[in-house]
Parts: structure tokens; sequence; C-alpha cells
């Protein structure tokens, strides 16, 4: 059995499915089970239950580093002897992880098997200009002409599948992204090709009102490091673990726009 926190965000719901997909049993542990569809092999659960293996991720906030530790408590009272920690990119110049060291701590010190996951930008944030494009409206760009290595969520997925069902990755850390390095204006361009829409951007300077107040220190902080260069990363560890190269984002754009 592999307990899945997050179960309905967008990497908890896609790894769901692909474990399944993989005929494993599966537990979703959600505040809300009425988002989740029922399907064979799935239990959905609020509360900690009895796994060998656990996915780990807390909603995106300053309360990342308690809820890893409560939950991961709560599974190595539940008996796990695996867990996977989605943790986020770091950068030499500026952690982009700072909420979640204490998690990856936590789980590198717990005695149970482990992986920890740090992806870089999703490019499933790019749905959130939807209404924009529809509306034919101009697409606001605080990361200026700073580019990353967006990663397809799906990939994000199936290395977690990987982790939590081998003891091949035991003890490693990930940093998952994309093929290529992409700039706002360059995403736009992709999207303006696959939707057949002419998508322009404006750059507007980072500012603390962009965010919500419970994360604005640390997404103004972030969004400075993007302008700056400072997370202009690509690495090989998709590849390492899944024996293919990451999915592009005009692929990913072609599926979900």
């Amino acid at each position: 059995m592999i307990l899945v926190t997050g179960a309905t965000g967008t990497i908890g719901s896609a790894l769901v499915g692909q474990l399944l997909a993989r005929g494993e049993e599966v537990t979703a542990l959600t505040r809300d089970p009425a988002r989740i569809e029922p399907r064979p092999g799935l239990t959905v659960t609020t509360e900690i239950r009895k796994a060998s293996a656990v996915f780990l991720l807390a909603p995106a906030g300053p309360a990342i580093p308690g809820i890893d530790r409560a939950l991961l408590g709560r599974a190595i009272e539940a008996g796990a002897e695996r867990v996977v920690k989605l943790s986020a990119i770091a950068t030499p110049e500026a952690g982009l992880n700072i909420w979640h060291r204490p998690g990856e701590e936590a789980v590198q010190a717990s005695g149970l098997s482990w992986t920890i996951l740090r992806p870089t930008t999703f490019a499933s944030n790019t749905l959130a200009w939807r209404d924009d494009i529809r509306a034919r409206r101009t697409i606001p760009n605080i990361f200026g002409e700073g580019r990353q290595g967006i990663v397809d969520p799906a990939d994000v997925a199936a290395v977690a599948v990987e982790a939590l069902t081998t003891t091949a990755h035991d003890g490693r850390i990930y940093t998952l992204t994309g093929p290529e390095l992409l700039s706002v204006p360059e995403q736009a361009a992709h999207l303006s090709a696959v939707t057949g829409t002419t998508i322009t951007t404006v750059d507007i300077p980072p500012a603390r009102e962009h965010f919500p107040a419970e994360i604005a220190d640390m997404a103004l902080a972030g969004a400075l490091l993007v302008r700056a260069g400072g997370n202009a990363i690509v690495t090989d560890d998709v590849e390492k673990v899944l024996g293919r190269g990451p999915g592009t984002y005009r692929a990913w754009a072609e599926k979900n726009f």
C-alpha cells in the first residue's frame, strides 16, 4: 500500500493515477474526499493510515516544516518503511526551498528509506493564463527575461512512482527539470503556436502585493532570483530515473491548451 498526501493537487493527483495504472494499491489522503474519483485499488482517507511507502507533500507556505514533521511522525507510527518527499529546487545563490529544508532533514533522519525530489517551476503554472489568453489580454510577466527549466508535472509524478515502488533511488536527492530553459515570453510564443492566438507579455517588476500575503516574502525573493538568471538550471535527473528524456513545454502545452 502506498499513501499519497496532497492527493488532489497537481502532482498528487497525477501520482495517484500513475500508481493505479501500475497496479499499486493506493491510499489518497485529502481534506475533501469528494474531490477524488472512486477507482479500483484506491482508498480515500482524511487521516494517515498504514502504508509501506508514503509520498510527503505539504501545501505551499510557511507551515510546511510543521506539516512535514507531523505527517512524517504519523506515517512512522503507522509502520511506513519508505518516504518520498516533494521539496523544491535549490539554487547556489539563494534557496527556493527554505521552507522545505526542515522536512528534508527530518526525512533524512527518520530511519526510513528516503528520496527527496526538488522540482523546478511546473509547466502547469501557466494554466493561470487561460482566462487572459481567451480574453486576448496581455500576460503580466514578473520574471522578465529570466529563464527556467520548466518541468512537466507528469514527469515529476513518474519519478515519484519509481522512488516509491523500487529501492533504486533510496538516499538520493533529484533536481527535476525539463530539457530546456525558457523565459515567460518564450513560453508565450509556444502557446501562441499551439492555440493559434497571438499571445503577448508585459514586464511587471515584482512586488509583494503581487502575491498572497502568507507567501509574499518568499515568492518575491524567488521572482527576483529568476529575473536575475538564478534559476536557469537544467539537469538530467528525470532521464536518470525514467530512462527517457523529460517532456518539453511545447508537448505539455499541446496536451493542456
